[in-house]
């Protein structure tokens, strides 16, 4: 039987592949899909910036930016002379929404005070995930704050230390550049029935979370002689109150003022505190929640009175030494002027005031 004969040379080199052509193959592919997303851009820039149908669309990424460190970068989206009187449209609104008589009362049933004293529920929502933390007792929670001057503490630092059950961040402070040091709150910080600090410039009044000495939760525009008339027992300053009487302020998402983590406090009619908190900024997990939908949980859940607290970076949930949320900061949990914290027996807790005796206007933000 005669052998094969081998193929010869010439014919070997013509089934070779042609490196050539394959390479230009793949940069011709390549540099389509390339043009296909450049046109995919466009046509989305297009719509984004022409389309009165995307209008929305670009006020809750506006609103969104805001919210952040690179708040600038909404000038992009919907002008600068926009941003700025969108930031003072919100400020004036929030301020408005927290003039209302506010005239709801509580009642402290023995049932309520039967349950544990802290319970907390996870929620969800479109783009979001966050808790629901009901504190039972309404007069077992304390304004937290620092032990020491020129710093803030962290939450979970401040539940350890004092022996809380649990804590969330509470009111605003001056933060340059997003690199504060937490130590110079915004507005008044009342602990204990006492002044603490005083950042208010005459008679002002300021728009304050907090509750009384019976438990009642105050929020709104009140001035310094107002609240202690009232009886005031914490109270932190911040905005805005989100629902008043039992009816929400807030009457869309596109009032919402954008979507970011979120932190809040309200009161059920049988005196329960309420404490939302939304993380946010994560994709994949949760994008996070505007001031309507936070609303609407305060609803579902009973509020009577609800107010936003400080969010976005600093919303932080402690339970048992533990942090529950997933704090959306690149650093960590940050330093915070202040938080709510939840004990058993309050009236055993010692809160020294550390901004006593330094005047407000000498206290350095950003200084480390």
């Amino acid at each position: 039987m005669n052998s094969p004969s081998l193929p010869q040379r010439a014919t070997v080199r013509k089934k070779k592949p042609n490196r050539k052509r394959k390479k230009r193959g793949f940069f011709r592919t390549l540099s389509r899909i390339f043009l296909f997303f450049i046109i995919l851009l466009f046509a989305a820039a297009g719509w984004l910036y022409f389309s009165p149908s995307a209008q929305s669309f670009r006020y809750i990424i506006a609103d969104t930016l805001i919210t952040t460190q690179h708040r600038y970068l909404a000038k992009y989206i919907i002008g600068e002379a926009e941003l700025k009187s969108r930031v003072t449209e919100y400020n004036t609104r929030f301020a408005h929404m927290g003039d209302e008589k506010d005239t709801h009362s509580i009642k402290v049933t023995p049932e309520e005070q039967a349950k544990p004293l802290v319970e907390i529920e996870n929620i969800s929502g479109s783009g979001y995930k966050g808790f629901v933390m009901t504190v039972n007792d309404p007069t077992k929670v304390r304004l937290g704050i620092p032990n020491k001057q020129g710093a803030g503490e962290k939450v979970s630092s401040m539940v350890e230390r004092t022996g809380a059950i649990a804590g969330v961040n509470g009111g605003g402070f001056a933060d340059p550049n997003w690199k504060g040091n937490g130590f110079k709150p915004i507005g008044v910080v009342i602990s204990q029935g006492k002044l603490y600090y005083n950042g208010l410039s005459g008679d002002h009044s300021t728009q304050i979370v907090g509750i009384d000495k019976q438990g009642k939760m105050l929020a709104g525009n009140y001035t310094l002689e107002e609240l202690s008339k009232l009886g005031i027992q914490e109270a932190v300053s911040f905005q805005p109150r989100i629902i008043v009487n039992g009816k929400g302020l807030i009457k869309n998402a596109a009032e919402g003022w954008g979507i970011a983590p979120r932190t809040a406090m309200g009161q059920r009619a049988d005196g329960a505190i309420l404490f939302v908190v939304i993380d946010g900024r994560q994709p994949g997990y949760s994008i996070g929640a505007n001031l309507y939908d936070v609303q609407q949980i305060m609803l579902k859940h009973g509020a009577v009175i609800a107010a936003n607290l400080d969010g976005g970076s600093s919303t932080v949930l402690v339970k048992d030494n533990t942090i529950i949320n997933k704090p959306s900061s690149q650093y960590g949990e940050r330093y915070l002027p202040t938080a709510f914290l939840v004990f058993e027996h309050p009236e055993q807790v010692d809160i020294p005031n550390i901004w006593e005796g330094l005047d407000p206007a000498n206290i350095d933000a950003g200084k480390k």
